[in-house]
């Protein structure tokens, strides 16, 4: 009885959307997006621009609620009351998927927006070290290879780095980018440890904790979904480092300097190419449902495809475009409207 419900409820909500532009009672006539905090200064740009270029067209509302806290809000129903659009800086997991599609949003299109990636960086002047996977684990973790955190100076880490004490500012665990730290950094620094990739095969719950868990013991602070907020930290504290996407360090050359992970310097090209070790994709997923219902979704959605190319607007302020062929997907998907399945996740 409880799931016939719902379902009539989602109907109903599907139904009202389609009708008036709206559900609940509340008619929209502009576009709402959430999540990344990463992808946020694209979107917005996005948004400006289609506002713009289409006369009459009320300008989209994008929030900053981080990756995580988008799908949450992504899936929790169609309708008016709802984003159209959440923006990611990791991929939608599978069990957000199945989440969307219990509360009846079932047609999602996931559209890759270009690449970015995890800048590791320190004010301007200030302290520097060629880092490496290993090195940050074993800096950041809580309990590094399974043992007990001792490390203060970066130099406990490795007696080549400065005597200076570790102190990063970086993202909460809502973030994409802090998602992106724990898999293409501390797991890659972890899992090159024998040990653990053996843990791994007996115990994959205990393997990600090792692997992942950060320190809390005021090492690593946590400086909420605010990049910006992390740039003027390290711009005040020379002996300090931060990580966030690889944009506000391009958008803020002035004030800190981007620290080399594995030799490699973190940069457009090394990105594109994915020679620096934390590049990564960008992700936007719609609500096929909303298209047509919501004024200027398709027109916002056109205005991506027309701005995410090298020579684009969104390059000139630090997104790294993705390789032609992705391009090329990824337009025919906005162009075609083509769902994303739970497949595609495993």
């Amino acid at each position: 009885m409880r799931l016939s419900i719902k379902s009539a409820l989602i109907a109903a909500s599907a139904l009202t959307l389609a009708a008036c532009g709206g559900a609940g009672g509340d008619s929209r006539d502009s576009v709402r997006v959430v999540g990344s905090s990463t992808v946020f200064p694209f979107a917005k740009t996005v948004a400006e621009n289609a506002a713009i270029s289409n006369p009459g067209m009320t300008a989209p509302l994008i929030e900053s609620t981080g990756s995580g806290g988008g799908f949450q809000l992504f899936c929790n129903g169609v309708g008016a009351q709802t984003p159209d659009i959440t923006n990611a800086s990791r991929r939608m997991k599978a069990s957000e998927f199945a989440t969307c599609q219990e509360n009846g949003v079932t047609d999602i299109i996931e559209v890759q927006v270009g690449l970015d990636g995890i800048a590791f960086a320190s004010a301007q002047g200030g302290i520097m070290m060629n880092l490496t996977p290993e090195i940050v684990y074993r800096a950041l973790a809580a309990a590094p290879y399974g043992g007990e955190q001792t490390t203060q100076l970066w130099s406990d880490v490795d007696p080549s780095l400065p005597s200076e004490p570790i102190l990063v500012y970086g993202p909460p665990s809502s973030s994409g980018t802090r998602d992106a730290l724990k898999e293409l950094v501390l797991e890659a620094g972890c899992k090159a440890n024998a040990d653990m990739k053996a843990l791994k095969e007996t115990d994959e719950d205990k393997y990600d904790q090792v692997c992942t868990e950060v320190r809390s013991d005021g090492k690593y602070v946590d400086q909420g979904e605010q990049d910006n907020l992390i740039v003027q930290k390290i711009s005040n504290n020379d002996k300090s480092i931060g990580v966030f996407g690889y944009s506000y360090l391009e958008e803020n050359a002035d004030k800190v300097q981007g620290l080399p992970m594995n030799g490699s310097e973190p940069t457009y090209e090394n990105i594109s190419s994915f020679a620096y070790p934390g590049a990564r994709p960008l992700f936007m997923y719609v609500k096929k449902a909303h298209v047509d219902a919501i004024p200027g979704l398709k027109e916002y959605m056109a205005e991506w495809a027309k701005s995410w190319d090298a020579d684009g607007p969104l390059a000139k302020i630090g997104l790294v475009a993705s390789p032609d062929d992705v391009r090329a997907a990824n337009l025919a998907k906005v162009t075609d409207l083509t769902p994303m399945t739970g497949d595609e996740l495993k």
